[in-house]
């Protein structure tokens, strides 16, 4: 469960998010975090967010945007917003760290997607990059489509591939969310 100020830290990625503002204060509205990226993160898969638009503002460093095959580099003082359903990724390619003021409206359950894929990644259940396997990938995508989609394949064969998955997931001892990774 996320509160103001709580941290959380992927120990694959080095990504920290704290958050400021959580969906049950805003009554849903906005989910408002910080997010640290480390040096040269790598770049994470190309995805959208189907029902939600996102603002950012680097506060200290620079970052890269993909935004289609275009990419933006984002120094201190910038920032961009993102329309839904548009396909991007965001990574660290500089010297130093960067610190980013991050905006996602609505919140819907994005909160949980995070404290889940960093709890997965902390507890090792994820490749070196963070990356879990094809039946958490398969449970998750399912469970959060709402908020999170990756940009291929197109999200129709997502939804016969993971489906198929799911049942399997399940019986091999996966789950879409963890308690213990929302404490």
């Amino acid at each position: 469960m996320t509160f103001p100020n709580k941290i959380i830290r992927n120990s694959k990625t080095g990504q920290e998010i704290r958050f400021l503002q959580s969906g049950p204060e805003t009554k849903g509205q906005l989910l408002h975090l910080q997010t640290t990226y480390q040096p040269h993160s790598r770049e994470p898969a190309a995805h959208y967010h189907p029902y939600q638009t996102e603002d950012f503002k680097v506060l200290a460093g620079e970052i890269n945007v993909r935004i289609g095959k275009e990419v933006k580099i984002l120094k201190k003082g910038d920032g961009l917003h993102l329309p839904a359903n548009t396909i991007h990724a965001k990574w660290n390619a500089a010297e130093q760290a960067a610190v980013v003021d991050w905006q996602i409206r609505p919140a819907l359950n994005t909160a949980t997607f995070f404290e889940t894929t960093t709890g997965l990644a902390n507890a090792g259940k994820t490749n070196a990059v963070g990356m879990p396997s094809i039946w958490q990938v398969a449970l998750l995508a399912t469970h959060f489509a709402n908020v999170f989609r990756l940009a291929k394949p197109p999200f129709m064969l997502q939804r016969v591939v993971f489906g198929l998955l799911t049942p399997i997931a399940y019986l091999l001892g996966y789950r879409p969310t963890y308690p213990e990774y929302l404490d």
